[in-house]
């Protein structure tokens, strides 16, 4: 056998080695999702809706306050409240 042969022979059995690794890996992940999601779900938080006051000349349509409350919500992951909203 000479060195290029021994080459390739050394090259299959290291990728066949890091593909069953891989495939190792994603088994023992799927299998600790799957133990996770049926032991510790994840807790359901229901959303209210909040009334948000708006000045009192109407200057600020109910769309974009609709807009600004939810833009709020997402960004501190439901914990912000928009009490009032001002037009300066």
């Amino acid at each position: 056998m000479n060195n290029f042969e021994l080459g390739l022979l050394l090259m299959a059995v290291g990728m066949a080695t890091v593909f069953a690794i891989l495939l190792l890996v994603i088994g023992f992940g799927k299998g600790l999702i799957l133990l996770v999601n049926k032991y510790a779900p994840e807790e359901i938080t229901i959303k209210t809706s909040r009334r948000v006051a708006v000045a009192e000349d109407g200057a600020l349509p109910r769309s974009t306050a609709a807009a600004i409350v939810s833009a709020v919500s997402v960004l501190t992951g439901g914990q912000g409240k928009v009490t009032k909203i001002e037009k300066k």
